[in-house]
This record gives C-alpha cells, structure tokens and sequence, in this order.
C-alpha cells in the first residue's frame, strides 16, 4: 500500500462485539487485567499479545506506533514523551563510557546541548564536525567513533546533507547512523530506505501537524530498537495514551497536510528571493540553495521550513519579527498555521558567536514555519513586516 493508505489503516485496533470500533479507542489505563496467573506468566515470557502497565506498552500507543512504521518504513517505531526524550534514550542506550559520538556542528541547539552538555558526564567523548567534513563521512569517524549523528534539512539554515554517503560510510565502518528527519518528515525523505539506521523525529511537528502534542519518535530495526525499548521502560518516557490518539489522527492527513506545507513554502521562498530586505532566502527548493541538487537527489518534497536573513542584522530582524500579524510569533513548527521564531533567542540561545558561527547561524535570521494558509496572504504578511 502507498504511505497515504497506510496512515488511515495500519494498527487500528477495533473492538470485539457486535458494533466494533471504527477507529482505535484511547486506553486510557495505567494498569490490564488478567484472568489468572498463567496468564501473566505467559505475558512475562513474551508469549502473549496482552499488556500490563502503561508504562510498559499501551494498545492505543503501540497503535499508532504501526502506523510510524508504516509510513517510515521501519521493523519497528517507539513513541517517547518528547523529540528530546527520543534522542536521550537513543543515545544512553547505544553509547558507553570510552565511546565517542560525532554530530554535525550545524544541529538542533537542544542536541548540541545533550551531546555536549550531558553525555560527558557519562564519558563520552564527542566532536562537531562542520559540513565541509560530514561531505566526506569516512574521514570523520575514528577508532572510537560508535554513532554518528546529523540531520537533513538542517535547523535552521536547511543546509542538506548527502543521507545515502553518511549512511554508507557508517555501515561500511560498523557505526550506528541516526538522522533527525524532523524538518523533512518520511513524507518528504524516506531515509530508512537510504540506509540509515535510525531515524529520530518530533513527532510535536509534521507527524502530529496541529500543535497540540509533545511526542518524538525513533523508527528502525528491531535488534537496534529492542534495547532502547527496554531503556524506556526503565525511564518510563512513553507517551500517554491521549496524546498518542492525537497524534494517530492526525497521521491520517499528514500526506495532504504536508504536500500543502511544501506549496506554500516554496511560493513564499520564490516571492521572497531577491527582497530588498533579506540578505538571504534559505529554502533547499531553491535553485540558489547551496545544497538544492543534494535536496534534489534525497527528498521528493522541501518541506514547510524557510529561513530568512534580514539585511541589517539583530535589530532589522527584530523589527520584522515584531511587525508579523498573521505569522504568528512561536517556537516549535510543522503546524496548520504559520509561526516563525529568532534561533537566537529560541533553538540556539545561549550559544556563543563561535558557536552559532560553527551552526550557521547568523543573529539576523527568522525562521518561518510555513502553514496552510493562502500562500498569497503569508507573502503580504511577510513584505508588509519587512517594509
């Protein structure tokens, strides 16, 4: 079946009886009923289909846990709390003291952040390596390299990244690759095909589409997903059954959503291009991008995300993030409607000039999440603030 009929079928569950249930019911349950003490043995022994407490698995969470799946091609998906809470559990579980993990230098400043800030105290070690470098992913990994971690598109200057060369060079030299695929969704890159181990997504952004859910996700392999598995279990960072039920639904109309994201934002990029104002347009449908044949290669849409870098630096781009009135002033993305965030002062705060220098990131850009509004009234918005 194609992703767009997977998403409406796969893992709904409907109840026994006379009137089944269309669509898969939220258990909203910390703890199942057995029927006796073999039948809790069997479940013990991995030798039943029943569930004992949600913090273990939950049928309406492992329901649209099929669904991630499907549409990412996966053995397996897992459901977290959080995008963060995903990427944490990804890397406690694979990594040891002595090991190192090397991350692009451009990256999410939350997992800057985890990587530099919290895994060294478990020991282990980590390097930024610039773009330049992830170009030639063989040389980057070294003796005590066990992950690599990057991202395509990149945030927030959606830098791309060639996601079949980083996938070989890691397989080739047995290290674990995870992609955060957050910016593109498996709608627009199918990476797990491409050969990447795993792929980490906010499922708060284009999976759940409609900003009212805080999720993450991690698809893959079954051998590499068991263990992690078994760490949230531990942790106890599953999501709860009712944002669970949230987020399958609206995996339903991620397809229509996200090929409307891609319109739009490419038309507003293309009437932006060339603005008076903006000293750049960030968006890998560009011709100008310097990753668009890159983008090209990898992705079958561009997604919703474009940055600008207003001409004029700090003040201007305050200025025109100030004066927005249908765009609305928001961190986070991939909802039905507009907002757009400063990286300075939201995913990459705190960061120093040498850091953000090492991101990309310049104290004049916005960052616009493109929604499903008309593309004309976004671009009025736009040039009104500008002006």
């Amino acid at each position: 079946m194609k992703k767009s009929t997977e998403l409406i079928h796969v893992g709904e569950r409907t109840l026994a009886g006379s009137t089944p249930s269309l669509t898969t019911p939220i258990y909203e349950t910390s703890t199942f009923v057995f029927d006796s003490a073999a039948a809790v043995a069997r479940y013990q022994a991995g030798d039943s289909d029943g569930y004992l407490y949600s913090r273990y698995e939950n049928p309406t969470v492992v329901a649209v846990e099929q669904k991630l799946a499907a549409v990412d091609g996966a053995e397996v998906s897992l459901l977290f709390s959080s995008g963060q809470a995903a990427a944490t559990h990804a890397l406690l579980t694979l990594l040891r003291a002595g090991d190192e993990i090397v991350c692009s230098g451009a990256v999410y400043g939350g997992t800057y952040h985890l990587i530099a800030d919290v895994l060294p105290r478990f020991g282990i070690d980590y390097r930024f390596v610039s773009l330049e470098e992830l170009a030639d992913p063989s040389r980057v990994i070294g003796p005590r390299t066990k992950l690599v971690w990057f991202e395509s598109p990149i945030n927030p200057t959606l830098r791309c990244v060639d996601v079949r060369a980083v996938a070989a060079a890691c397989r080739a030299a047995g290290v674990t690759s995870i992609i955060d695929n957050t910016f593109a969704s498996p709608i627009n890159q199918a990476v797990l095909a491409m050969g990447v181990d795993i792929s980490m997504q906010s499922a708060t952004k284009y999976l759940n589409g409609h900003s009212d859910v805080t999720a993450g996700v991690l698809s893959g392999r079954r051998a590499l997903l068991d263990p992690i598995a078994k760490m949230r279990r531990l942790m106890g960072a599953i999501l709860d059954p009712l944002p669970a039920f949230a987020l399958g639904r609206g995996l339903k109309t991620m397809p229509l959503r996200v090929a409307q994201h891609n319109a739009n934002a490419l038309a507003v990029a293309r009437a932006l291009e060339g603005h008076a104002r903006i000293a750049r347009v960030y968006y890998p449908g560009l011709p100008s991008h310097p990753d668009h044949d890159i983008a090209r290669s990898q992705m079958t849409g561009f997604g919703g995300m474009v940055t600008i870098d207003v001409a004029g630096g700090q003040e201007a781009a305050f200025r025109t993030f100030d004066r927005l009135k249908l765009v609305k002033r928001a961190a986070s993305l991939g909802g039905v409607e507009s907002i757009c965030s400063l990286p300075i002062l939201t995913s990459h705060t705190g960061m120093s000039d040498e850091e953000l220098a090492r991101a990309g990131v310049s104290r004049g850009m916005i960052r616009i999440s493109i929604g499903l509004e008309d593309a004309d009234d976004l671009i009025e918005d736009l040039q009104q603030a500008l002006a």
